[in-house]
């Protein structure tokens, strides 16, 4: 996990300077570069929760990133002792993604939520990622070589948008600051209007020995290309690299059919 690379790909994406972020949420910019560059410890769960309402993002996609606890979970852990017990036993019997959702099914049919989430819906990644979309195991010896392929791909779906006009800006954007978000995985994403959110998957077949922010070769890129900008697109960015701090590269190392992409998808994206 490297929760830094993701907080840097989010502030250059919803256009904040370094300067700019540290100030709003009260810490001095040589702290929050530190905490980027994975050099200090993850901020507090309530920091982090001040980062995501700068960011406009939900505050519980940090939290997973980081593997830290909401604020709002851990007080209610606090007020009721017996819900330890509980999430502990939920532990033990080791549930799968089917039956949690069943046990959710009747958590909402027995007890209904009386107030809304603080968070918004988190944009899934599975509907926008088609299989023609998706290139598994590929082998190549360079970044730009997959960047290329994952281009292609996503053109062909774009009328009138061009692989070689994504590929530029694919690349603009990974020079401005790096897309890696740590756990083998990459984010290249491009910006283009008028067009629908769209998302292509590389995996490789022997991983690149690339500049990541764990140092973690880089095993897998999921493209994201979309017409969109505010607090959706920085979510979807968001979402990714929570799907990459739980294990998505490992879980797809071996996946060579997009029927499998889609099925391991929706273990990791189903409601928690």
């Amino acid at each position: 996990m490297h929760l830094g690379a993701t907080l840097r790909l989010l502030r250059v994406d919803a256009g904040l300077s370094l300067r700019d972020l540290a100030r709003r949420i009260g810490v001095s910019s040589a702290y929050l570069s530190r905490v980027e560059n994975g050099v200090d410890a993850v901020p507090t769960p309530e920091r982090l929760a001040a980062i995501a309402r700068e960011l406009d993002v939900p505050s519980t996609l940090l939290m997973d990133v980081a593997h830290r606890l909401s604020p709002f979970v851990a007080h209610y852990l606090e007020e009721v002792p017996g819900a330890s017990a509980l999430l502990l036993d939920l532990a033990r019997r080791r549930l799968t993604a089917e039956q949690l959702s069943r046990v959710r099914a009747f958590l909402d049919a027995e007890f209904p939520v009386r107030a809304a989430w603080p968070d918004a819906p988190v944009p899934a990644l599975a509907p926008v990622l088609a299989p023609g979309r998706m290139v598994l195991r590929m082998t190549c010896g360079a970044l730009e070589d997959a960047l290329d392929v994952a281009a292609g791909r996503l053109a062909a779906d774009l009328p009138g948008v061009s692989a070689s006009r994504l590929v530029a800006e694919l690349r603009r954007r990974e020079a401005e600051s790096s897309n890696a978000v740590g756990n083998g995985v990459a984010v290249p994403h491009a910006y283009v209007a008028n067009t629908p959110p769209l998302a292509a998957l590389v995996t490789l077949a022997r991983p690149l020995q690339v500049e990541t922010p764990d140092d973690v070769p880089l095993r897998m890129l999921v493209v994201l290309v979309g017409g969109e900008r505010g607090p959706t697109w920085l979510a979807r960015l968001a979402h990714v690299a929570r799907l990459a701090s739980h294990g998505l590269a490992e879980r797809l190392a071996d996946v060579e059919q997009a029927s499998q992409v889609h099925e391991r998808l929706a273990e990791l994206e189903s409601p928690r």
